[in-house]
C-alpha cells in the first residue's frame, strides 16, 4: 500500500465523524496543511495491528486513537488495547493521540480501573501521548456531553458541542507534538507578578492579590516542567528586591528566575540580552506584561518572541494562562526537570569563561569527560527528542519518532558530557550504516549545551574509528541546510567531512586558537529564525476557549459559503418554523424550505441521527431512522411524523374519540360535523 502523508488520521470504538467539523475548523486556524482521514466503523484494533492499515500508511501526521472504554467487548480488554498500543508503537511513523472519551454515567463505576490500566502501561511510551476525559471537560467544559438518543440510533455517543470541545482538545496536543517548545518565560513585575507599583506603593504596598498568586503559581509549575523563568521589567532592581524580601509568602522567590534585566531600558533590549546571557535564541522567549503597549514595542523589537498581553480584568488572569497554548509540552521528561539546574551550571561555565584569559585555558579548566557508545533501550525517547529538537548542530535535521529510529536499520550511537561543574546529560546523536565501502552518515547532531568544546571533533574521530575497524575507507557526513544549522555546515566544511578518509577522519581534534571573550561558541541571541511563530494565542485564550463559541463559528463559516438556489418554502406552523430552525442549524444554512430534501441539503446519515435526538429534546417524542428513509425527508413530512406521534402518545380519551370515528360511516361522520357547526 503507498504511504499518505500529513494526515490526521482518526480511528475511533464509536461513531467519531462528527469530530471533523471542529478538527477543520482548528487545523485552518493553525495553518496546519493536514487532511482529515476516517478508519472503518469500531476498527480501532484492527488499525493498531495492521501493518498496511490507515496509522501504518500515515507518514508525517498525526494518529488518532477515540476510545470510549465501556464500548470494548470484555472487561479484560483494557488490557488487550494497552497491548495494541504497545504494539503500534513500536511501528507506527507518526505519533499516537490516544484520547480516552467520558463514560456514561451508568458505567463510569468500572471506568476508574481500566483508564488505571492504560494511563500505567502507556506512561512510558513517548510516542504515545494521552488525553484523559478529565482533561477535556475541565478545560471545555460544556452544558450536555452525552447524547443518549444519538448513542441508540446510530452509536454517535456525544452532543455536537463536546465533540468540538474534543477536537480542540486534540488540536491542541498536536500543537503541542508538532512545535518545538517555547523554553524561557519573561515575566514583568508590577502588575503583573503583584498588584500594585513597587516604585511608588513601596514592598509593603504592593498586593499578592488571588489573580497574581495563581499567576505565580502557575509559573512555578512550568519552572517544575523544564521553563526558565527570568524578569524583564521596567523597575529599579532594588525595589523589586524589596519586594521579593518583604513578600516571602509569594509562591516565586528571586532564586527561582534564571536571569533578570530590570533597568529603564525597552523591553526590546532586556529580552536581546536575555536571550544573549542564557544562550538561547528568541524564539524561545514568552513575554508576559500586563501592558499592551509593552507588548507590542517588544513584539516590533523582536518580532520573534511572543508576547502576551494580560486580561484587564485581573480575574480572568488564571482562565486566561490556562488557555496559553505556547505554554503546553506534549510531555515532561527527566530532561525537561533537570533545566533549571542545568542552566545554573551553564551560567557558571559562563563565569568562568569570562575569568579565562584563552579559550584553551578555560576549557581545560572544565576538566570535560566525554563518552561515546551504543544507544541503550532506555536512551531511546532521549535521541528521538533530539532529532526533533536539534536544529544548530544538525547536519541533516531529520527528525525522527521513537519508532522510526528503532525501524531505521541505523546503528545509533550517541554523546554523554560532564563536566566539573556538572552533567550536560545525553547530547549527541549519530546514525550510521556502512554504504560503498563508506560509513554514511544519516544523523549528526549535538546539542548546543556542549558546542565549542571540541565534542564535535571527538564524534567525527569516533567515527572514523569504526571505519578503520571495518575496512571502510571513508566516513561521508552529508550536509542538508536549513534556516538555522549553519553552525554544522562551518563546521563539516572546516574537516572536509563529505567524503573525509577513513585515516583522517579518525585523525580529527579541536584546537582552539581564539580568545575566549571572542569565541562565540554558542551566539544563540542572532540564531533565532528568520520568521515569527504566526499563531495568535491570545485569540485562543480569550475568543476560542469556549466550544459554543467555535461551533458558532463553525455554523457561521459555512452559512456564509452557501445559499439557496431558490427562495425557500416558509413553515405554515409553530412546529414547522422550530424544524426548519433546527435543520438549518445542523446544516449551517441561512434558511431551509419546508419542502427542501435534507440529503440533497447536504446531510448525511450521521446528521439524521443527531437531528432525531434533537427533536427528540424539543418536542419530546422519539422517531425511528424509518421516518429518515422511508420517502421524501422534508420538514413538512417530519412535522407531519411528530404530530402523529404525538396523537399515538396523547392518552386515551384521544385515542377512544379516533376508534369511535373509525366505526362511523361517512354518512354518520358528515352529520356529526354538522350537529358541531350548528351547535
Amino acid at each position: 500500500m503507498p504511504l499518505d502523508d500529513r494526515g490526521i488520521a482518526i480511528s475511533a470504538t464509536f461513531t467519531a465523524e462528527a469530530i471533523q467539523p471542529g478538527l477543520a475548523f482548528w487545523t485552518a486556524e493553525l495553518g496546519l496543511d493536514y487532511e482529515i482521514r476516517f478508519a472503518g466503523y469500531a476498527q480501532l484494533f484492527q488499525e493498531l495491528l495492521d501493518p498496511s492499515g490507515l496509522f501504518a500508511r500515515n507518514r508525517g501526521g498525526f494518529n488518532v486513537a477515540l476510545v470510549r472504554l465501556e464500548d470494548l467487548p470484555a472487561p479484560g480488554s483494557a488490557r488487550d488495547l494497552l497491548e495494541a498500543v504497545r504494539s503500534a508503537a513500536t511501528r507506527l511513523a507518526s505519533p499516537l493521540i490516544l484520547a480516552v472519551c467520558p463514560p456514561t454515567p451508568r458505567n463510569a463505576a468500572t471506568f476508574e480501573a481500566r483508564l488505571r490500566i492504560l494511563c500505567e502501561g502507556t506512561r512510558d511510551l513517548a510516542s504515545v501521548h494521552c488525553i484523559l476525559p478529565g482533561e477535556v471537560t475541565s478545560l471545555y467544559p460544556v452544558a450536555e456531553i452525552h447524547d443518549p438518543h444519538g448513542e441508540e440510533l446510530g452509536h454517535l455517543p456525544y452532543t455536537p458541542e463536546f465533540f468540538v470541545a474534543l477536537a480542540t482538545a486534540i488540536a491542541r496536543k498536536i500543537h503541542a507534538i508538532a512545535n518545538p517548545p517555547f523554553k524561557v518565560v519573561a515575566l514583568d513585575c508590577d502588575e503583573t507578578l503583584w498588584a500594585g507599583i513597587c516604585g511608588e506603593d513601596g514592598p509593603q504596598g504592593v498586593t499578592i492579590d488571588p489573580p497574581r498568586r495563581a499567576l505565580q503559581e502557575f509559573m512555578a509549575a512550568r519552572r517544575r516542567e523544564g521553563m526558565l523563568l527570568t524578569l524583564c521589567s521596567k523597575n529599579n532592581p532594588e525595589d523589586v528586591e524589596e519586594v521579593f524580601a518583604a513578600h516571602p509568602e509569594m509562591p516565586l522567590s528571586l532564586r527561582d528566575f534564571a536571569a533578570w534585566r530590570i533597568n529603564w531600558e525597552s523591553k526590546g533590549t532586556g529580552l536581546a540580552a536575555l536571550a544573549a546571557e542564557l544562550e538561547l535564541g528568541l524564539d524561545s522567549f514568552i513575554l508576559v506584561d500586563d501592558s499592551a503597549k509593552e507588548c507590542n514595542e517588544a513584539q516590533a523589537a523582536a518580532p520573534q518572541v511572543v508576547a502576551l498581553t494580560l486580561p484587564a480584568g485581573p480575574q480572568e488572569i488564571p482562565l486566561f494562562l490556562r488557555h496559553v497554548w505556547a505554554f503546553d509540552r506534549p510531555r515532561v521528561t527527566a530532561e525537561d526537570q533537570r533545566r533549571a539546574e542545568l542552566y545554573a551550571q551553564q551560567a557558571a561555565r559562563a563565569r568562568a569563561r569570562r575569568t579565562a584569559g584563552t579559550l584553551e585555558e578555560f576549557l581545560a579548566s572544565l576538566q570535560l569527560a566525554v563518552e561515546i557508545a551504543p544507544m541503550r533501550p532506555d536512551q531511546l525517547a532521549r535521541v528521538s527528542q533530539l532529532t526533533q529538537r536539534t536544529n544548530q548542530m544538525n547536519a541533516t535535521c531529520i527528525r525522527r519518532t521513537e519508532a522510526e529510529v528503532l525501524s531505521s536499520g541505523l546503528e545509533c550511537h550517541v554523546v554523554t558530557v560532564r563536566d566539573r561543574f556538572g552533567d550536560y546529560g545525553l547530547t549527541g546523536v549519530m546514525l550510521f550504516a556502512p554504504a560503498d565501502e563508506a560509513l554514511a552518515v544519516d544523523t549528526f547532531l549535538l546539542s548546543c549545551r556542549a558546542l565549542g568544546r571540541g565534542v564535535e571533533h571527538r564524534m567525527v574521530a569516533h567515527l572514523g574509528r569504526i571505519a578503520l575497524e571495518r575496512g571502510l575507507q571513508h566516513v561521508r557526513i552529508p550536509f542538508r541546510a536549513t534556516q538555522r544549522n549553519r553552525p554544522a555546515a562551518l563546521f563539516l566544511e572546516s574537516i572536509g567531512a563529505d567524503a573525509l578518509p577513513a585515516a583522517a577522519a579518525a585523525a580529527v581534534t579541536y584546537h582552539p586558537s581564539v580568545p575566549a571573550s571572542t569565541s562565540g561558541l554558542t551566539d544563540n541571541a542572532s540564531r533565532s529564525s528568520a520568521l515569527p511563530r504566526r499563531i495568535d494565542y491570545v485569540k485562543i485564550a480569550t475568543e476560542l476557549r469556549d466550544p459554543g463559541a467555535v461551533l458558532e463559528r463553525i455554523r457561521a463559516a459555512s452559512r456564509q459559503h452557501r445559499s439557496a438556489n431558490r427562495p425557500p418554502d416558509p413553515p405554515r406552523t409553530g412546529l414547522e418554523r422550530e424544524l426548519t430552525e433546527l435543520w438549518a442549524a445542523l446544516l449551517n444554512l441561512p434558511a431551509v424550505g419546508i419542502h427542501d430534501n435534507f440529503f440533497e441539503l447536504g446531510g448525511h446519515s450521521l446528521l439524521a441521527v443527531q437531528l432525531l435526538s434533537r427533536v427528540r429534546q424539543i418536542c419530546g417524542v422519539d422517531l425511528s431512522l424509518e421516518v429518515v428513509y422511508s420517502g421524501e425527508f422534508t420538514v413538512a413530512e417530519l412535522a407531519k411524523a411528530v404530530e402523529l406521534k404525538e396523537i399515538e402518545s396523547s392518552g386515551g380519551e384521544y385515542q377512544d374519540l379516533l376508534r369511535e370515528l373509525e366505526g362511523l360511516s361517512d354518512e354518520e361522520v358528515r352529520a356529526l360535523l354538522a350537529e358541531e357547526q350548528d351547535s
